[in-house]
């Protein structure tokens, strides 16, 4: 499966879990590919806003994550950063709990679903795990994400996968694009632009 280039930019409405709206702009230097964003929504009795910038290098492996919020209890900072030999930091403390994790997955994004596409080879009907260092919206708080995806088909016009995370019990199918953006995230996010 071949992903086309992200577009400049892209939106998204969060529906079902929470009301809001994301925003999504990707670049290409020679060095990588960077996706920085914002969320701003509302969930339960909660309001927040959660920006991010995340670097990957050439192969779609998360290199560093600068994050910030804005909820009642006030802002927040994240940085996160992840060595060669795939070690984490969060903040500066080192977290050997996200080691095999090459991925950051934000609680308050649908783009962050593109990273594991764009980096790994996937073969229909086969599941594979991909674990991520989870942030929270709330609070920036990172724990490990389990999760498998697996590819149901490709075609001419979109990619299907389902998608399935034993840490939250959740699973669903992912319908993206063939830029590998999701296009349609079933009770969190459908693709605007």
């Amino acid at each position: 499966m071949r992903l086309k280039t992200p577009p400049a930019g892209a939106s998204w409405t969060h529906t079902g879990a929470r009301t809001g709206f994301e925003v999504a702009f990707f670049e290409d230097p020679d060095t990588g590919h960077r996706l920085s964003g914002h969320t701003t929504a509302s969930e339960s009795a909660a309001l927040w806003s959660v920006g991010y910038d995340v670097t990957v290098d050439r192969l779609w492996r998360t290199v560093a994550v600068r994050a910030s919020n804005l909820t009642s209890a006030g802002e927040g900072k994240l940085t996160l950063t992840r060595d060669p030999e795939g070690r984490w930091t969060a903040n500066g403390e080192q977290r050997p709990d996200l080691d095999g994790c090459c991925d950051v997955d934000f609680e308050s994004s649908a783009v962050t679903n593109t990273l594991p596409l764009h980096r790994l080879d996937f073969t229909e009907g086969v599941g594979v795990d991909v674990p991520a260092a989870f942030v929270r919206a709330d609070d920036l708080r990172v724990q490990r994400l389990e999760q498998r995806y697996t590819l149901i088909e490709a075609d001419r016009e979109q990619i299907l996968f389902h998608y399935e995370s034993s840490t939250f019990d959740f699973a669903c199918d992912l319908r993206y694009d063939l830029s590998g953006l999701i296009v349609e995230y079933p009770g969190i996010a459908i693709r605007e632009r």
